[in-house]
């Protein structure tokens, strides 16, 4: 595919799905939202589960940020350093918040979780799409990431927050599919993609699950933990990887996808 259909594409999904969101009606934030199932204090700590499982994020983050940092990548460096840095401050974060859950606590929250997807974001372009994009865009994309959080915050208006939460979800699997990268294992993309969407499925039902498992573990708890797996994911994808040879380059994304 010649690489002007392809970044037109990619532009189109990116372009496309911004128009879609601010075309929206102003999103508020529910307060309903702070209403999480399990609020049983242990140890003094108040919603205990769901402050302390925000330690898989610093424990992940911090072994994708130690191996970013000791075996420098080949690509994108910056890029997996500012998500793995993200991530590992995302357990302060909504730690933080699920202390004492309110929309000031959730600004500090939602902070570093922007950054994050921005890291990633830029991560996989550079990869796929140009090497040069880390250069250009990293610190714009990471200001228009934190800026979506200030935004929210000052106007009480989540949609500029949800099209920076969704955009890596919608670019990831199309770079996969219409460019190639040069590096193998990146089916591990794909399982990040997943232990996402799960989380954002647990954290839906958080009340649901926390009555399913008889009031021992809640939705939102088991969503910090699904949540983690993804850069865990990242990270056996940076560790486990190698440069393709020439034959492999040129094999079709299912083979890809197979490896």
């Amino acid at each position: 595919m010649r690489n002007y259909i392809r970044e037109s594409i990619l532009l189109l999904v990116i372009i496309g799905s911004f128009i879609m969101m601010i075309s929206l009606d102003t999103i508020s934030q529910a307060q309903s939202y702070h209403d999480f199932a399990d609020k049983r204090a242990i140890f003094a700590i108040p919603n205990f589960f769901d402050v302390t499982t925000n330690i898989f994020f610093a424990l992940f983050g911090g072994m994708g940020l130690y191996f970013c940092l000791t075996k420098k990548q080949n690509m994108a460096p910056c890029s997996w350093i500012v998500f793995f840095l993200a991530v590992t401050i995302v357990c302060f974060g909504s730690g933080y918040y699920h202390w004492n859950p309110d929309n000031n606590s959730l600004f500090w929250d939602r902070l570093p979780m922007t950054v994050a997807f921005m890291g990633l974001f830029i991560a996989i372009l550079s990869e796929y799409v140009h090497t040069n994009i880390e250069r250009f865009l990293l610190i714009p994309a990471v200001l228009l990431g934190l800026f979506s959080v200030i935004y929210w915050d000052y106007r009480d208006d989540l949609r500029f927050y949800y099209w920076i939460q969704l955009i890596p979800l919608l670019t990831i699997p199309v770079v996969m599919i219409v460019f190639k990268s040069q590096y193998t294992h990146q089916r591990y993309l794909i399982f990040a993609l997943l232990f996402y969407l799960l989380a954002k499925l647990t954290e839906i039902y958080d009340k649901e699950i926390f009555s399913m498992l008889y009031e021992q573990f809640s939705g939102h708890s088991l969503k910090h933990i699904l949540a983690s797996f993804g850069p865990l994911s990242v990270f056996f994808m940076l560790k486990k990887r190698e440069v393709r040879t020439i034959t492999e380059k040129t094999s079709s994304i299912s083979g890809t996808l197979s490896r």
